[in-house]
């Protein structure tokens, strides 16, 4: 298996994964330049990681690689404890983290330059914020006496470790969630998180 990545990206989850599987594979390192190139755009015509590809298959999309990884790779546990109501669990906080949760952060990475109005551009950054204030609130409840996001370590997990990441290099103000932070400070203690920011010279 090979990673197609960019250091801190979304990827960064499904480095995670493949390093909680135990599995061996190789990760290449994509800058945002390189990205934008045809070599790569054969690759992903979007000009996005991640990619994975396994034996010339090329697989795109967050949710598809993490999903293939936990269905690959079964005996890592990352996609439930295989019954329907846990994986659906798994799916449902994989769902809000990278449809709701990740599109929020859009404004904050240059979405809205083309309204060539800064007071308007900085308009929709503190809507973002706010928005993804109450996003991870959400996700603050839902860690309540919980050290991952369904209970159990899942595909979710690192994703949501992607964001929040995200979220304290964006001034999104993350105070007084206790979960979100003991959440993170967990995930920055695990063997593969910290293998997989090594790698990316995240560390």
């Amino acid at each position: 298996m090979k990673l197609y990545y960019s250091p801190g990206a979304c990827s960064l989850a499904d480095h995670i994964v493949l390093e909680w599987t135990g599995q061996p594979y190789r990760a290449q390192r994509v800058t945002r330049e390189q990205r934008k190139q045809p070599e790569f755009l054969k690759i992903n015509p979007a000009g996005a990681v991640p990619v994975l590809e396994e034996d010339g298959w090329l697989l795109t999309q967050n949710a598809a690689i993490l999903n293939y990884l936990a269905d690959r790779f079964p005996e890592s546990g990352v996609g439930g404890d295989g019954t329907p109501q846990s994986r659906a669990e798994v799916n449902r906080w994989l769902a809000f983290v990278n449809s709701d949760m990740h599109p929020a952060f859009k404004p904050l990475f240059g979405a809205t330059a083309y309204l060539e109005d800064e007071a308007l551009i900085e308009k929709t950054k503190a809507d973002a914020r706010a928005k993804l204030r109450g996003m991870f609130e959400r996700v603050d409840a839902q860690l309540a006496g919980k050290d991952w996001l369904t209970g159990s370590r899942s595909i979710a997990d690192p994703y949501l470790f992607v964001l929040i990441r995200w979220a304290k290099a964006n001034e999104i103000d993350l105070s007084g969630l206790d979960g979100v932070e003991r959440f993170f400070a967990h995930m920055q203690a695990d063997a593969g998180v910290r293998k997989a920011l090594q790698e990316e010279g995240l560390a």
